[in-house]
């Protein structure tokens, strides 16, 4: 029992074949390297920050930093189009901007005479300076919210309630989205204002009945005129064709009663010139050619001269007399 205790004593200690400093340096080494080389996607850009600090903006794709937390990296969908909600909400959204705390406070609103509206709209943006958008405003997505509450309460305030719940609508996004656009590049947030879109603007519930039953007249009301003016294009072109063509039958006879006057009155004067060379022969000529012409166009006719006292004895007459007397 002894000696084999002695031998094992004798026995060389058994050596590692790589020593844990150099396995904890080859691990440190492979960390760095997997942590040195980043990706961005296609959608959006990075910025690289160096111990806090901005350094640089990297385009989507594959890209290297220094490890170990000395470049830090924020992606920023540049190229997404995203959007802010005020006074409703859609389930399954990803932007933690685009919904409020309050939405039923944000869609309250006064107008401009002293009613109250229920004002529901989306703002649709794209994050085009990241740097700034990130850096040059504290919490730029609330901000860009509360800029957009109060141009909208602002506009909405300025017009009546008929105004914004029929005609006016329109006119309130493009306002609204070019005062949003001169203050987002008034405060510099970094972002490009898209689209102002109000979705519903409706009375508050308790006269909301009332209002719509308005609105249906109003409806009705430029229903009834936009009829009253197809008619009016139908019937006053018809009516003024109508003038035209009689004008112009006037006209037609006008001048042919003129021509006709004046071929007449040139008639009468070439024969008053022939009547006056030759008095006596032009009468005789006048008088037969007028017989001429009438004669042939009479019934047989019995003259009696006016001297006699009885017609009587001169019966019977012809039967082609009887008939012309009837």
């Amino acid at each position: 029992m002894e000696y084999s205790n002695t031998v094992w004593e004798r026995l060389p200690e058994p050596k590692l074949p790589v020593s844990l400093p150099f396995l904890a340096l080859i691990f440190f080494v492979l960390i760095g390297l997997w942590s040195s080389f980043f990706t961005i996607p296609a959608e959006s850009e990075g910025i690289v920050l160096r111990f806090g600090k901005y350094i640089n903006k990297v385009p989507p794709g594959l890209h290297f930093k220094i490890p170990f937390g000395v470049d830090k990296i924020v992606e920023v969908p540049t190229q997404r189009q995203q959007k802010l909600e005020f006074g409703f909400f859609t389930p399954g959204y990803s932007n933690p901007d685009q919904i409020g705390d309050e939405p039923e406070l944000e869609k309250s609103m006064v107008t401009g005479d002293l009613n109250s509206a229920l004002v529901e709209w989306i703002v649709q943006y794209r994050i085009t300076e990241p740097e700034k958008y990130l850096f040059d405003v504290r919490d730029p997505g609330l901000t860009l919210r509360d800029l957009s509450e109060a141009m909208m309460r602002e506009v909405v305030g300025d017009r009546t309630v008929d105004e914004i719940i029929t005609i006016g609508r329109q006119e309130i996004e493009d306002r609204v989205l070019q005062r949003m656009r001169e203050l987002a590049k008034r405060y510099q947030l970094g972002v490009t204002i898209n689209q102002v879109q109000l979705k519903n603007v409706n009375p508050p519930l308790p006269v909301q009945s009332s209002f719509n039953e308005v609105n249906r007249a109003q409806q009705d009301r430029e229903n009834m005129i936009n009829i009253a003016n197809g008619e009016y294009n139908k019937a006053v072109p018809r009516a003024r064709g109508e003038a035209d063509q009689r004008i112009q039958a006037a006209e037609g006879y006008r001048f042919k009663r003129i021509n006709e006057a004046e071929g007449d009155a040139n008639a009468f004067t070439s024969v008053l010139e022939q009547y006056i060379k030759a008095p006596s022969v032009t009468r005789t000529r006048i008088y037969l050619e007028t017989l001429g012409q009438v004669l042939p166009q009479a019934r047989q006719q019995i003259i009696v001269d006016d001297t006699v006292q009885q017609i009587l004895p001169m019966l019977p007459f012809p039967a082609t007399a009887l008939e012309a007397g009837k």
